[in-house]
């Protein structure tokens, strides 16, 4: 006999013409039923998601961009392993070292390669949540829908802090639940320690905390129990510990580095209503137009108590980060965590027919992203390639080295862009490369690792955009680069010779 929940699950679905699947049939009937209804979907989602990233393994293979800044600098602290960097956790590069020594390469596929891999593992955790709380069906299409958001499409070609915390959260989500139906302190260790993973990719992570106190209010296949609550915020201090510590012998540079990107104003806050409508407008971009638009209308429907549940765990990132954007704007991609719980409740309350058409419509997305990858530097806005931003780094940096290693001089740059590619593309070149040395807080990890001595040995190379001065004189460029066609076509870089005394010209 089914229960109540069930019934009226059912008795909605039929009404609304929406729903597909009965999210609370896993949670109330008997254990046979239960495990009918969740099996039988794991196999064509591998194949699916599988196909999927091979494909975009190989255009990461084929495609002819650089690193961006971002992705250089990850992979500049997998050179030095520790529990912490300047602007963010430890693992992505860990991850990208574990990459570049299988590979035996430091390619950009190798220091990439890792982000399809993870969000198709990410897509297949997911499935195994909208499993246990709607059925194979659900699961299925969580999968699939997972596969092909926009963001994720976009996460295949780059490696990102949110790519590396993606099957991490998801994870710590599908544990919760494991938790919760089977009071095992095992699980409970093992959801903490997935969270801490999820933690060590990236801070958002910590939005799963109050997701799941409201999702365990609303629902009982969140609620794993005190026991199991203590079990996981043990393992989940013994995972993030380490990195904590660092922090502290560091003078919380992490921290610091995270309020700055908050950017609120000193004097107080100055509200934006443009800011926040943009950032809304932009999450269309990251999970999709009809996804985003069932996710709104979510909270006007008839949902289940598992369907509530998900809807919570995805409102405290989507809030914050909305009031974040009105304080001081926000990036489209902070509020990326509040997706993976969304997935699976947009899956459960959609049709059939907006299921196909949404994960239709996305999937054009993602073969468009592809198109352009393989294509750049075509196509082109007026003189400017739509992806000029990864495109003429290397070669700027090919450049500044060559004119180094004939000068057989240090390299000095200030522009951060710059510095990641110097160090990416001359490892092993010999050239050294310095960031300046500020008067007060480094403004960067390179500033922070690699400062300028305060008495070199002899003179630099300075590469700016604009002259600098020099005991009250303009310096003469020795040479000025090629930058057309990338990231600094509107930019005019040269190189300068430095005397020893007026290395502050960087400050």
């Amino acid at each position: 006999m089914r229960s109540t929940g069930s019934i009226r699950s059912s008795f909605w679905a039929n009404r609304s013409g929406f729903s597909f699947m009965r999210a609370t049939s896993g949670l109330f009937m008997p254990k046979r039923a239960t495990m009918t209804e969740r099996g039988g979907w794991f196999g064509a989602a591998l194949v699916l998601v599988a196909v999927l990233t091979v494909l975009r393994l190989a255009v990461l293979a084929l495609q002819p961009i650089d690193l961006f800044t971002d992705e250089a600098q990850y992979w500049l602290w997998g050179q030095s392993l520790d529990f912490g960097y300047y602007s963010k956790p430890p693992l992505i590069a860990w991850v990208i070292r574990v990459s570049v020594a299988l590979g035996a390469s430091d390619a950009p596929f190798w220091v990439r390669a890792p982000a399809p891999v993870l969000h198709g593992a990410a897509a297949l955790i997911l499935g195994a949540v909208a499993a246990r709380l709607g059925g194979r069906r659900a699961a299925l299409w969580t999968a699939a829908a997972y596969a092909t958001l926009p963001f994720v499409s976009f996460g295949a070609h780059v490696i990102s802090t949110d790519t590396v915390m993606a099957p991490f959260y998801a994870g710590a989500l599908a544990l919760v639940l494991r938790t919760a139906a089977t009071r095992r302190a095992t699980d409970g260790v093992a959801a903490g320690l997935v969270f801490g993973l999820a933690f060590l990719a990236k801070y958002a992570a910590l939005y799963l905390v109050p997701g799941l106190v409201l999702a365990a209010v609303l629902s009982p296949a969140f609620r794993p129990g005190w026991r199991g609550a203590a079990w996981m915020a043990a393992a989940f201090a013994l995972m993030a510990a380490p990195n904590l510590v660092w922090n502290l012998n560091h003078g919380m540079v992490t921290l610091a580095h995270t309020l700055e990107n908050a950017d609120w104003a000193p004097g107080g806050p100055s509200l934006s209503l443009a800011a926040l409508a943009m950032f809304l407008a932009s999450q269309v971009l990251v999970f999709g137009p009809l996804g985003a638009l069932m996710l709104l209308g979510a909270p006007f429907r008839r949902l289940t108590r598992a369907e509530w549940a998900l809807l919570a765990l995805a409102l405290p990132p989507l809030l914050a980060v909305s009031v974040q954007a009105l304080l001081a704007g926000a990036n489209a991609n902070w509020a990326v965590t509040a997706y993976f719980a969304a997935t699976p409740l947009v899956v459960m309350l959609a049709g059939r027919v907006w299921n196909s058409a949404s994960l239709a419509l996305n999937a054009l997305v993602g073969v468009a992203l592809m198109v352009l990858a393989l294509a750049a530097p075509w196509p082109s806005i007026g003189e400017r390639p739509v992806l000029e931003r990864v495109l003429g780094r290397a070669y700027l940096s090919r450049q500044i080295l060559a004119l180094a290693k004939a000068e057989g001089l240090p390299v000095l740059a200030s522009d951060r862009g710059i510095l990641a590619d110097l160090f990416y593309t001359g490892a092993g070149s010999g050239v050294t490369v310095w960031a300046p040395r500020r008067a007060g807080r480094a403004q960067n990890y390179y500033e922070l690792t690699y400062p300028h001595p305060v008495a070199p040995a002899g003179p630099t190379l300075y590469i700016a955009a604009t002259p600098p001065r020099c005991e009250g004189a303009v310096l003469q460029p020795l040479v000025t680069f090629d930058t057309t066609g990338g990231a600094y076509a509107r930019a005019s870089f040269a190189a300068y010779l430095l005397a020893p005394g007026c290395a502050d010209v960087a400050d």
